[in-house]
């Protein structure tokens, strides 16, 4: 489930990005990969016949290129000078190609945004910018520039899309970060190097441009002042692996050089200790394998398993194996341990129980416990003979699963190779189950506006076919429009949907006929649109799940505002539920009243009340029954009365002269002082731009739970209610971690850690990316709290973490990655060859490849001008 305004920031991590990497010419200018290019290449010349109308409108000069930031020369040379890291296209055309080009530039400038660099284009039919402004390489070359000079070239047919825009960009900045082997010897010699010094990050990609490759590049921009990063695309060094190039997929190793391993089964002991990640190459997999890699060899307890708690962050996911050591045999137990934890390592964490303490009570016949973390109460005792016999425990169900995935993988690799996400592969689960869409009408150029015409309401859903999220809310939409089918009261609700990549010409908005397009060029899908006949479109904003898009059309069916001229009338309107498929839900309500209809301020209450449709009903009193209500309620006229659900009395507002002023007040009166945070409301209040101060409460498992968690509940409203204007900056809300689980993941990124509940976090203070936590073992009183602000506010007190702009994780010193990629570059690689090869099989096609070889030279650059602490993994 999420929010329709999420969608084009969700898109990278749908497909992943597209990454064609700098290597030499054995690597990346074999055939295969040359091919693998140009296929890409041909896909995305095809599909840009079928999106070129949708973004371009056309192929003529008036074409909507793109709403990308528009550098003057002067701003490009004072950004230049500046010596920030820029991304920049220096347009000479508006052909179809470039202007498909440029839209994908503006959707890359957030993804780019995130590692500091600033993406623009600059006309060069306006002003000229010497020597980019002129010359034939320009016409098809993007720019990288840092540290006030030009940084790198990229040929547009390169960096096609979004993807492989963020990918390129994204390696020239870590060039130093990632080394390639071709050989074992190659492989051996970095081994040497970092013995003592790094333990080393392997990944194989069977292909490059996938999400395989984007994830590797991702985590060594975390991690690459940590690990050294090797990426290998096949040959000799599988070999060494025992890995058959042909039948498996993507992997990664660990090579433990940094302290020497006691397991001497390598075939050399000159060789680092491999650990290889046993799940699929995504980021958040490879973040928690790298995680696990850092967890102890072997803890000793000294307490009975049933004692030992489940493993907490990060590790929550990961079976523990406990062994018993007996006095008489300790250091043997230890050593067989030790070596036991080598062969699980990555699969299990181990743990020797010293049986001489009184506190372990396991009888003397079991010699090994385990326990599962989907199953985290329950322990399993055996009796075992060998260490084999431990590790199949544990390899067993991962060969089989191995075996599953490598027939999948065998049989779909061709299509869903590049999906690695989890609604993509909802989506392919299902694809045996054809989606009925007997319950909706496809609309087309031809039946647009004759269907709109004929339906008082229709609800529109664009989308693409062949994408993954679209396909997803497509079987949401069709729930929708079969509940609506079976509920007589909403027979008049029409449901649409508008396949974008067949007529593209209706999703960019351009009309065919003498009848204008009510709604201006689609650009994010999935998206919902509500169209009246003789109306502008209402855009649906909301979650994109079946309940919320029910509950919202149903609210949008009444009139807003409506007009009320009978008692009757308003009391159905403060009291009733308007429609019966709405039992049980109580919705906000505003009410405006004025002494006539030609009013001032109705202008205004009528143009809030329809951007409120859907969310709030509305409604509109005017004449001697509002002069009624007025001396009732002892107000003057004109006024608004908002009804939010969750108080008894109205709040009274006075009528801006504006729309928009109004809005501001109705939205203020309708926030909780206190709401709850759950993942459907947090964008809204994120866009509060107030600094969040979060109460973490845990799951009750009994009345005595339920009546705590109240208190706290209590306890931070009147916290609202004695700070007054103090706590006007923050927004002081609570997460029920039963309802909402993934407040957990939350509190655990903010902390770095899972602390103990309940737990009190101030973040995204809009000064700064700081999180702060309340004191632990400390009660949560209004008056110890007001003081805690305070001295954060002074500046006294010290920081639990920082979070990045637009992200959750935690943040840790070591994670000011800018500045240790621009001050650490301590083996810089220097570009030394450049060849241009011309493929005699595409006309007009022309590939860079670049040969970078290592040098022992060292090079470093100033910071970019921009905050380090907004690049985090998460």
């Amino acid at each position: 489930m999420m929010s329709a305004a999420a969608v084009p920031a969700l898109r990278p991590l749908v497909i992943g990005h597209w990454f064609k990497s700098k290597q030499p010419r054995d690597v990346i200018g074999s055939k295969k990969h040359r091919a693998q290019r140009r296929m890409l290449s041909m896909m995305w010349t095809c599909f840009a016949v079928f999106l070129l109308w949708m973004r371009s409108g056309g192929c003529t000069e008036k074409a909507n290129t793109s709403d990308l930031i528009e550098y003057t020369a002067a701003d490009f040379i004072d950004k230049l000078q500046s010596g920030k890291t820029m991304f920049v296209y220096f347009q000479h055309q508006v052909t179809p190609t470039i202007s498909l080009f440029l839209a994908e530039l503006e959707m890359s400038a957030d993804a780019l945004q995130d590692y500091g660099v600033m993406v623009g284009k600059v006309n060069c039919n306006k002003e000229q910018v010497q020597p980019y402004c002129t010359g034939e390489r320009a016409l098809h070359t993007a720019f990288l520039f840092r540290a006030g000079k030009e940084f790198s070239g990229f040929d547009l047919d390169t960096v096609f899309d979004v993807n492989s825009i963020v990918a390129e960009v994204l390696f020239a900045i870590l060039r130093e970060e990632i080394r390639y082997v071709h050989t074992d010897a190659d492989l051996l010699a970095m081994e040497k190097a970092a013995r003592g010094k790094k333990d080393i990050v392997l990944g194989y990609v069977r292909s490059l441009g996938t999400q395989e490759h984007r994830s590797m590049m991702a985590t060594a921009y975390v991690y690459g002042s940590k690990y050294q990063f090797i990426l290998i695309t096949g040959g000799p060094v599988l070999e060494h692996l025992g890995v058959d190039e042909r039948s498996v997929s993507s992997q990664v190793w660990f090579l433990h050089c940094r302290v020497r391993s006691v397991f001497t089964t390598q075939t050399s002991s000159e060789r680092c200790h491999l650990t290889r990640m046993r799940k699929p190459l995504t980021t958040l997999n490879l973040h928690s394998f790298l995680q696990l890699m850092e967890a102890p060899l072997v803890s000793e307890v000294y307490d009975d398993p049933s004692s030992v708690q489940a493993p907490h962050f990060p590790y929550q996911q990961t079976p523990q194996v406990f062994l018993f050591s007996r006095p008489a045999t300790e250091h043997l137990d230890r050593d067989t341990a030790t070596t036991l934890a080598w062969r699980l390592r990555g699969l299990a964490l181990l743990m020797l129980v010293h049986r001489q303490s009184p506190a372990v009570k396991t009888p003397d016949e079991y010699n090994v416990a385990y326990r599962l973390p989907e199953k985290s109460l329950e322990l399993k005792y055996l009796t075992l003979h060998d260490l084999d016999e431990v590790l199949e425990l544990f390899t067993y169900q991962e060969k089989e699963e191995e075996e599953k995935y490598d027939a999948y993988d065998e049989e779909n690799d061709a299509i869903f190779e590049l999906l690695d996400d989890e609604i993509a592969l909802s989506v392919y689960e299902n694809r045996g189950n054809m989606l009925d869409m007997d319950s909706i009408t496809q609309l087309t150029s031809e039946n647009f506006h004759s269907a709109v015409a004929r339906s008082s309401l229709t609800v529109v859903l664009f989308y693409l076919k062949w994408d993954a999220v679209s396909e997803a809310v497509l079987g949401s939409f069709i729930e929708v429009a079969e509940k609506l089918a079976d509920e007589q009261e909403n027979s008049t609700v029409q449901m649409c949907a508008v396949n974008c990549v067949e007529w593209t010409d209706l999703c960019a908005a351009q009309s065919g006929g003498s009848l204008p397009i009510p709604f201006q060029p689609i650009t994010a899908f999935p998206s919902v649109l509500l169209l009246r006949p003789q109306e502008s479109s209402q855009h649906y904003k909301g979650m994109l799940g079946t309940q919320a898009l029910h509950r919202f059309i149903l609210m949008s069916r009444p009139a807003s505002p409506a007009l009320l001229s009978t008692q009757e009338e308003v009391t159905s309107f403060l009291q009733e539920v308007p429609l019966p498929e709405l039992a049980g839900y109580k919705p906000d309500r505003v009410l405006g009243v004025f002494e006539t209809q030609t009013h001032t301020g109705v202008s205004p209450f009528t143009e809030a009340a329809k951007s409120l449709r859907g969310e709030v009903l509305t409604g509109l009193l005017t004449d001697g029954l509002a002069e009624k209500w007025a001396a009732e309620h002892a107000v003057d006229l004109p006024a608004v009365f908002v009804f939010p659900s969750w108080r008894t009395h109205p709040a009274t507002l006075s009528v801006p002269t504006s729309a928009e002023g109004l809005l501001t007040h109705i939205n203020a009166a309708l926030l909780h002082p206190l709401p709850e945070l759950t993942v459907e409301n947090l964008p809204s209040f994120l866009s509060l731009g107030k600094a969040l101060l979060i109460l973490f409460v845990g799951e009750e498992e009994d009345e005595i739970g339920q009546r705590q968690n109240q208190a706290l509940v209590d306890e931070m409203r009147g916290l609202v209610e004695s700070g007054g204007w103090r706590m006007e900056r923050y927004l002081a809300c609570w997460i029920h971690l039963g309802r909402t689980p993934a407040g957990m993941s939350v509190l655990g990124f903010y902390l770095n850690s899972m602390p103990p509940l309940p737990a009190l976090v101030l973040t995204h203070l809009p000064s700064g990316d700081e999180i702060y936590q309340y004191p632990q073992n400390t009660p949560i009183v209004a008056s110890s709290v007001l003081q805690w602000l305070q001295r954060i506010e002074d500046g006294t007190e010290t920081p639990a973490g920082t979070l990045g702009e637009n992200s959750w994780p935690p943040a840790v010193d070591f994670y000011d990655f800018l500045n240790i990629m621009d001050t650490q570059e301590a083996d810089a690689h220097t570009p030394e060859e450049e060849e241009e090869e011309m493929d005699e099989e595409e006309a007009n096609v022309e590939e860079d490849l670049v040969v970078e070889e290592e040098t022992d030279s060292s090079s470093s650059s100033p910071a970019p001008d921009n905050n380090p602490n907004a690049h985090f993994e998460l």
